[in-house]
């Protein structure tokens, strides 16, 4: 681990916690920041759980307090809480997620909308949606997660739903600052230090000016174990700086401004080399010497200016102008040489027998000397910019005896992916990686895509008495564009081709709520789904209807929630990366055609003192998926998810059934929780029937614990045990070979509020 890194952590740590001793000697009293979406409230549609409850469609708030109750960093830990998600583990870390909602592709989450403080934040969201950048959730207040109809306010990807996380607020501390620290160190060398440091001062005049300091910084030594020695595991520093303007209580036209900067730096010594399923069932954590030089560096920048108006106090603007500038250079193995032909890890590790000299090349004996050449490792270089500016205004008026809300909503965007890609060569020589060949930059990929896009959105929610009527339409005209330019020619003096499309699209939603009784609510709507195809592409887009209907109920601490839906896919597409195998040209999209996914998402809580006496509080939930989903035509394809399918087989990576049962026990000083999550069986390739054992990918039962106690106001102790049985299964055949879930982790250490 970097020393200067370690140290600049420590002293924005040194720095919280100094400022939260004068605010402790100031009044004695140490209070949390609050989280405020009211700056957001024009283009979010959630902004509390229980806000949440009154969407028209299925939506799920987790708030600041839930988060921090097992503290994830993973995102993958945090959403098994939300129906209706599926998750295709990686790494162990949730450093590059794949997140699907509904039977959408999981693959990098490059089929759901992804947002913070309401920007998209895929690196390019509509020329190149795959998140390899993606927010870290130690520093997150909030997630939501939206499906249904709802979610087309978001777009462009409306298929499955859209998944949004908020940023931490300015304190609400006026005239002094306050925040919150957080030290942690646990197994495998992990380590994660927080601060948040900020608040508004106090103002006689009739604006108030705020600020706020975050500080972050995780790092890991990996749980994985390299043959060759070494880390496989991560750094990242990440920081944001807000700085806010806001109107006095009584001003006659409220306001509030923020300007919010983040900087993100990631090194982690991550690989898609995995197992042959042989050697994960021996030693699951193993990796091979033929992976030693991989490497992801990432840096990413987000620059963010919002803006809300309330003009009268029945209406109110919201605007946001926003960039984001994303650079990553995944230096990773892609082939290996075997019997005079360069194959790709995926096949190797799939057939150790028939490339068994690629294998050997792979796991890199001491004493073992491959051909020259025998290794290709890419540098995945690609540089990344996005850029717009959305208004949303918002009217509230009555019209007879029907109240609305009308929202409209407008957003220019442009984004980019630089592709400017080598490939080195190198021979295994007694267990290290010799380089033998050096590939001349840009001389594997060269090239640009790019995306244009104008949006609008229109959306009135009337009320009439017990309904709640939600019609909305979003457009989309997006103009896509790929450049191709001479392989090796970093200057770009020649171009090969140029290759153009448009897509115009209509979105249209609806949704209702009924107040059955004033405990139960009916809900029920229908919405287009769309996915964009990449720039040079010549699939059609993703298309599909979709449908869901479900019952809400609450009274007092109990809650239950109890969904159906149906995605009715006119064609699915599959888009070839390095993450889902290779052994295609990558950047090709296929068309899957029809196919329909259904299920049951059932979500219920109660806290349980109440009922049996306790004299502490002793919440309890349940969270329950069921999905179906299978493809309705025949067809040849070259993605190696689907390989050739018949109508009926089921989709891959997609279980059935998921599970997640919590329980706690909460006192005035003290709490400790328990969350259980199960995972049923899936398959990595299109099938039916039983599941061949390489491509089965295990059900799993995980349990994970917290417990905190307070050692004084605003200072506490904390533990987190992740998978306390310690068990092992496999969650992948992708990107290359079986990959490991997270092993068991412990992390402890102190909290600070104020």
């Amino acid at each position: 681990m970097s020393v200067l890194k370690f140290t600049a952590s420590l002293a924005v740590l040194a720095a919280v916690i100094g400022s939260c001793g004068s605010a402790l000697a100031e009044d004695g009293v140490v209070t949390a920041a609050t989280d405020d979406p009211a700056l957001l409230e024009g283009v979010i549609i959630t902004g509390s759980a229980a806000q949440a409850r009154d969407v028209a469609g299925s939506a799920t708030f987790l708030d600041h307090e839930t988060l921090e109750v097992f503290a994830y960093a993973d995102v993958n830990r945090i959403l098994r809480q939300v129906p209706g998600v599926t998750l295709q583990e990686e790494d162990g870390f949730g450093l590059r997620p794949n997140i699907g909602i509904r039977g959408s592709g999981s693959d990098r989450a490059g089929r759901i909308a992804v947002m913070e403080d309401g920007v998209l934040i895929a690196p390019a969201p509509y020329a190149a949606p795959a998140a390899y950048y993606f927010p870290r959730m130690a520093r997150m207040s909030g997630v939501e997660v939206v499906k249904g109809p709802a979610a087309i306010k978001y777009g462009p990807l409306t298929t499955g739903g859209a998944l949004q996380f908020f940023s931490t607020s300015v304190p609400d501390a006026e005239g002094r600052f306050g925040g919150q620290a957080e030290l942690l160190g646990g197994s495998y060398g992990g380590l994660r230090a927080h601060g948040v440091l900020g608040g508004w001062a106090d103002s006689a005049g009739p604006v108030q000016v705020g600020g706020m300091i975050e500080g972050l910084f995780e790092r890991s030594d990996g749980f994985k174990d390299l043959d060759s020695g070494g880390s496989t595991g991560f750094e990242i520093d990440d920081m944001v700086f807000k700085v806010a303007l806001r109107t006095t209580p009584g001003a006659t036209k409220p306001q509030v401004f923020e300007l919010k900067h983040q900087r993100y730096d990631e090194v982690s010594d991550e690989t898609y080399v995995g197992l042959t399923l042989a050697d994960f069932r021996a030693s699951p954590f193993r990796r091979y010497r033929g992976s030693q030089a991989d490497v992801m560096n990432a840096e990413h920048v987000t620059w963010q200016a919002t803006h809300r108006i309330e003009v009268f106090d029945w209406l109110d603007v919201t605007t946001l102008a926003y960039r984001t500038e994303t650079s990553r250079a995944w230096y990773k193995l892609n082939d290996v040489l075997s019997g005079g032909s360069l194959r790709s890890v995926s096949a190797v590790l799939a057939d150790p027998t028939t490339y068994a000299q690629g294998y050997a090349t792979l796991v890199g004996a001491p004493g073992y000397t491959s051909a020259a050449n025998a290794l290709r490792v890419r540098n995945n270089n690609r540089t990344y910019y996005a850029e717009g500016i959305q208004t949303v205004v918002t009217a509230r008026f009555d019209t007879g005896a029907l109240s609305h809300r009308l929202d409209l909503s407008a957003r220019i965007h442009r984004d980019e992916e630089d592709r400017l890609q080598e490939d080195d060569r190198y021979q295994m020589v007694d267990g290290r990686m010799v380089l033998t060949t050096a590939g001349a930059r840009g001389s594997q990929e060269n090239r640009v895509g790019e995306a244009n896009a104008t949006a609008f959105f229109a959306q009135d929610a009337i009320k009439a008495g017990r309904l709640t009527l939600n019609l909305g339409v979003r457009y989309e005209t997006i103009d896509l564009k790929r450049t191709n330019y001479v392989l090796g020619d970093p200057s770009r003096g020649t171009v090969l081709s140029v290759n153009r499309s448009e897509v115009d699209v209509w979105i249209p939603g609806v949704g209702l709520t009924f107040e059955l009784t004033p405990d139960l609510t009916l809900v029920a709507g229908a919405h287009k789904g769309f996915s964009n195809p990449a720039p040079g592409s010549t699939t059609d887009p993703e298309t599909s209807w979709n449908y869901e209907a479900g019952l809400r109920f609450a009274r007092g601490d109990a809650r239950v929630e109890a969904f159906v839906f149906l995605s009715d896919y006119d064609n699915l597409v599959g888009t070839c990366t390095a993450s889902t195998g290779g052994g295609c040209t990558i950047g090709a999209q296929f068309d899957g055609g029809a196919v329909k996914v259904t299920g049951l998402e059932l979500t219920a809580g109660h806290d349980l003192a109440g009922l049996i006496g306790l004299p502490f509080a002793a919440p309890v939930s349940l969270v329950f998926t069921f999905t179906e989903a299978e493809f309705e035509t025949s067809f040849v394809s070259g993605y190696e998810p689907w390989g050739n399918v018949l109508a009926g087989f089921e989709l891959p990576y997609l279980p059935k059934n998921q599970l997640t049962l919590n329980a706690g026990a909460h006192g005035d000083r003290w709490r400790v929780d328990a969350s259980l999550n199960y995972v049923g069986e899936a398959r990595s390739v299109a099938g039916t029937g039983s599941i061949p054992a390489n491509r089965l990918i295990d059900s799993r039962t995980l349990l994970d614990l917290s417990g905190e106690i307070e050692l004084t106001p605003g200072a506490a102790l904390f533990l987190q045990v992740q998978n306390v049985t310690d068990e092992v299964y496999n969650v992948a055949f992708t990107p290359a070979g079986a990959r490991p879930g997270a092993p068991r982790m412990v992390m402890g250490g102190l909290r600070l509020r104020f």
